[in-house]
Formats: structure tokens, C-alpha cells, sequence
């Protein structure tokens, strides 16, 4: 079974990718590609894709990686009826009750009236 996936390149910190279509059982670095159909640079979001050999390739069955089918249908490449999309993970809190905006909100103590001795209205005159 082809894969279409992106295989990294450039120099360490400053990534490119050739997207490349291979068996999906090698691996990425192997070097050995069925062919390479494009290629793209994250850090200037160029991206250079023959997309008649993308479409020849998924008519016949090669697989996107979830990254690759992001940059295709981005571009305007449609992608076959039977590929399905990933699905977002869902992240849960392993103790919700124990996060701060979980527990139950303190009332503010009540500040002590300090209430002002009066002095008898005769001594203030005085």
C-alpha cells in the first residue's frame, strides 16, 4: 500500500519536507520513494505540489498522512470519498475535582466595622 507523507529535510532547527509518495511500510528516511510530488518549507509556508500526480496517486489508493491531507485540501485538492478524517483527541483532566477552577468559590470574609467612638457633643465644644 503508497503512502503520501512528508519526509524531512534542511538543516538542524530549519526544517523543509519533500512530500513524497512511498510504501507505507518503509519508513520516511529510507530514501526509497515510488515519487516525489512536492515539496514544503513551514517557516515561509511555500509550498510547490504537482497536483495531477497528488490526484493520479490518490485515485489508486495511496493513503494521506493526516498532515499531508490538511496541505491538499488547504490547496484545493479534493480528497477521495473513502478517506476519513482524524479525529481531535479529547483531553480530560485526570482529578477534575481537585483543579483550582473546580472548587467550590470562597466567600469573601466580612471586613470589621471599626466603628468610631462619638464623644459626647459637650466635649467637643469643650
Amino acid at each position: 500500500m503508497l503512502a503520501i507523507r512528508m519526509q524531512r529535510n534542511g538543516r538542524s532547527h530549519y526544517p523543509t519536507y519533500r512530500i513524497v509518495v512511498q510504501e507505507s511500510q518503509r519508513h520516511p528516511l529510507s530514501g526509497r520513494i515510488v515519487a516525489l510530488v512536492g515539496n514544503y518549507n513551514p517557516a515561509t509556508k511555500a509550498l510547490t505540489l504537482d497536483k495531477e500526480a497528488v490526484k493520479k496517486y490518490l485515485d489508486n489508493g495511496a493513503q494521506p498522512s493526516s498532515r499531508v491531507a490538511f496541505i491538499l485540501k488547504k490547496n484545493g485538492v479534493k480528497l477521495p470519498k473513502w478517506y476519513k478524517e482524524a479525529t481531535a483527541k479529547k483531553v480530560s483532566a485526570k482529578h477534575a475535582d481537585k483543579l483550582r477552577k473546580n472548587q467550590p468559590k470562597e466567600a469573601p470574609a466580612p471586613e470589621p466595622e471599626v466603628q468610631a467612638e462619638e464623644k459626647p457633643a459637650e466635649e467637643a465644644e469643650a
